[in-house]
């Protein structure tokens, strides 16, 4: 039995190219990267890749990371600017020994001469919206959600193997060379073979203060169910983070284990994620929390379709 599970309904198309490669037996490592890689390539989705929305310089700086859960090999790239598809060279540097993390500019070196796609990234759609952030007036908070939102992918595959990886723009406006939980192995990302694995999505700063996906994939290896190892890993992040520091930011974490079972946790109202197993058609759920504890429904089809008509709506200069 296999199980791919990942962060948002934008990561639907991408799933469903996994899962006819996870059918066919294809490595899972190679099915996160196809499912990632249809999100980075998608203009609509203005927080991955292409089309990802600026830092307040107006130059588009990707995140990306990967972990094998059979040999624990991480790779990531931070900060980088023309690389088409962060996630391919992510994986490919997970094979690495050393040199395996590589920010800006060795890590376009490194794209580059392993012949990895260049791309300007910048697209006019998002040129647009980052000029009319620049015209508004008065100081717009930084938050996730609004106009951020990473992709994180877990695999299980066929023969046991398990896989975690990541891909995002960050946030919106963010200080030139803002890194956040996305490409940080622990944080944003986490895979072990004999437990299962967890990725991360929300406010890297506060992600990054708890290690939140290693610690879900550390309870599930001390026996927690991984719903439960979902839920009480974000919910005593929160607590630590609110009584220490008086507030928290946004939390949201998908994880598999590995029985091919899969969990989610939000603080949040509405986070979607995207589920497909051995047997079954993909599915986009809804999460919601109650009393400490996630919840979560297939999303309707209206929800569906608020979904796109919102990210595909034409954008104008003010």
């Amino acid at each position: 039995m296999w199980t791919v599970i990942a962060t948002w309904r934008m990561a639907l198309e991408g799933i469903e190219k996994a899962s006819a490669m996870l059918d066919q037996n294809i490595d899972g490592g190679e099915a996160l990267e196809a499912a990632v890689k249809e999100v980075e390539d998608n203009p609509y989705y203005k927080s991955v890749g292409y089309g990802g929305l600026p830092n307040e310089q107006g130059v588009v700086e990707l995140d990306a990371g990967f972990m094998n859960g059979s040999t624990l090999g991480v790779g990531a790239v931070c900060g980088v600017h023309r690389i088409a598809n962060p996630i391919a060279v992510a994986r490919s540097l997970s094979e690495y020994e050393t040199n395996s993390i590589l920010v800006s500019e060795g890590a376009e070196a490194y794209a580059k001469e392993h012949g990895f796609q260049q791309k300007d990234l910048l697209t006019e759609r998002a040129e647009i919206l980052y000029e009319n952030r620049m015209k508004e007036t008065g100081k717009t908070v930084l938050k996730p959600y609004n106009g951020h939102d990473t992709v994180g992918v877990c695999v299980l595959d066929i023969k046991g193997h398990i896989d975690a990886g990541t891909s995002t723009s960050g946030l919106f406006m963010k200080k030139p060379g803002r890194i956040g939980d996305s490409p940080i192995v622990g944080s944003g990302f986490y895979a072990d073979s004999a437990a299962g694995a967890a990725t991360a999505t929300g406010l890297g700063e506060d992600l990054m203060r708890g290690c939140l996906s290693y610690e879900i994939v550390r309870r599930m290896k001390q026996g927690m169910a991984v719903q439960e190892a979902c839920d009480s890993a974000l919910n005593d992040l929160e607590t630590e983070l609110i009584q220490q520091r008086g507030h928290c930011g946004d939390l949201s974490v998908v994880a598999l284990a590995k029985d091919g079972s899969f969990g989610a946790a939000t603080n949040i109202k509405d986070f979607s994620f995207t589920v497909s197993q051995s047997g079954k058609q993909p599915i986009v759920y809804v999460a919601n929390r109650a009393d400490k504890h996630t919840f979560y429904e297939p999303a309707s089809q209206q929800w569906m379709d608020d979904y796109m008509h919102e990210r595909m709506k034409p954008v104008s200069r003010l």
